[in-house]
């Protein structure tokens, strides 16, 4: 669609571009919540994580997730044409896998609670067990319903992708949320051990009902070769379910070693032999991520559509290679691999990079009305507070990005000051 031709249709009706804009604003949202807040997940777990990192932090968690709960507001809020549009984008085989994002940004702000408040003082770990809570809460109640209405109905394998797999994928991060919230509970708190088997039932159910999903999806690959198109960026959420595992693994096994033989359930030498189990299942669970990774990158830049209104899957470029890349990092440490620090490294460089050129495409296809863009009827029949809902989340969100935008570049600029310090520091040393 040419820039001429939005333009007309923006026009007909005597309904604004604005209106269009606020009104098409759903759930399609929220995966750009959930990649920018994957994005600095991941540089979180630099081994190198100075206190401009905190700061940085700080900034994107109250600015960047300020808008969830007024989307999450509009999404679920109590208006006919709110719980309408919600029944249809349910049952949609597309649309259908995006309400369950919500929760993925739901636990992005908790991890980012933990990262950036809990450890540097305002929060305390009381905070972070009942936001776990919710989260496990949030989860069963998105989840459940979603997949009964799923398999409700038949699927054909032959269009089949591993974005099905994000129906799941909020018990499957159960197991990520737990580790964190178990960083701020002493393992001699009763809590702790209620947060550790929660973790490692619900990442055993999440992992191996995604781990269903790649099977079908190894399946359609074998039918049809590599998926094409909108499909294609799809490839890379295959990486998610080892590698998120993979990482939940290694740290819900080392708080394991911690709290059951704090509460006499096994010696701390069965801890040890816990913890190094942990890490070798971790191990093969790492390298199936990495082969789904370059499965999905090798044929993705000659199989997908390069144009500005599919932009939208193309955020599953960031969240689901968050768990792998992170993991690199953490094997790198427990194995004293130098090489892994210098992939983890490249790999979040490359993954700034890539939320970078996404936010500048997705601005540039809601300026042009390729996205978020709705009908004039649909406009036309909403009611007044339903439009101010929307007028706030388009505010929230557009605020929201422009403070990510400058946290991230602040990240940047300070890593290469610091960086041009340390140089001069030894040159000086060594003159």
């Amino acid at each position: 669609m040419s820039l001429d031709r939005v333009n007309e249709t923006k026009k007909q009706g005597g309904v604004s571009s604005l209106a269009r804009h606020i009104h098409g604003w759903s759930w399609q949202s929220f995966p750009i919540g959930m990649g920018t807040g994957a994005v600095f997940v991941t540089l979180s777990g630099l081994k190198e994580h100075p206190s401009w990192l905190y700061l940085g932090g700080n900034r994107v968690l109250v600015s960047g997730h300020g808008d969830f709960p007024v989307q999450r507001h509009y999404t679920v809020g109590p208006s006919i044409p709110t719980l309408i549009e919600l029944g249809v984008s349910c049952r949609d085989p597309v649309e259908g896998l995006y309400p369950p994002m919500m929760v993925l940004q739901f636990a992005t702000i908790t991890i980012g609670v933990i990262d950036y408040t809990v450890i540097n003082g305002p929060a305390s770990p009381n905070v972070v067990y009942a936001l776990f809570w919710a989260y496990v809460g949030l989860s069963l109640a998105t989840c459940v319903p979603m997949l009964m209405i799923w398999f409700n109905r038949p699927h054909d394998i032959s269009r089949f992708t591993p974005g099905y797999a994000f129906l799941v994928f909020p018990l499957m991060l159960t197991g990520v949320v737990a580790f964190n919230a178990l960083r701020v509970i002493d393992p001699l708190d009763p809590r702790a051990f209620g947060i550790l088997i929660t973790g490692y039932f619900f990442q055993g159910l999440g992992f191996f009902m995604t781990f269903f999903y790649l099977g079908v999806y190894l399946l359609r690959l074998v039918m049809t070769g590599f998926m094409e198109g909108p499909q294609a960026t799809g490839a890379f959420v295959a990486c998610g379910p080892p590698g998120f595992t993979a990482l939940s693994l290694i740290n819900l096994a080392d708080h394991a070693s911690a709290i059951l033989p704090a509460h006499g359930i096994i010696s701390n030498a069965a801890g040890e032999i816990w913890y190094a189990t942990s890490v070798m299942a971790a191990l093969l669970l790492y390298g199936l991520a990495v082969f789904f990774f370059f499965l999905g990158v090798i044929p993705y830049w000659f199989k997908v559509n390069k144009r500005l209104d599919e932009i939208l899957p193309c955020w599953a470029l960031t969240f689901p290679n968050v768990g792998w890349i992170v993991t690199t990092g953490l094997l790198g440490q427990i194995l004293n691999i130098q090489g892994l620090f210098i992939v983890h490294v490249v790999m979040d460089t490359l993954m700034f990079l890539t939320w970078s050129v996404l936010i500048v495409l997705t601005f540039a296809a809601i300026w042009k009305g390729l996205i978020f863009n709705a009908k004039d009827e649909d406009v036309l029949k909403i009611s007044f507070l339903l439009w101010t809902r929307k007028l706030l989340l388009i505010t929230t969100r557009i605020l929201a990005l422009w403070f990510e935008l400058h946290c991230f570049l602040r990240y940047i600029l300070d890593g290469f000051s610091r960086n041009a310090c340390i140089y001069h520091a030894l040159t000086h040393i060594h003159t």
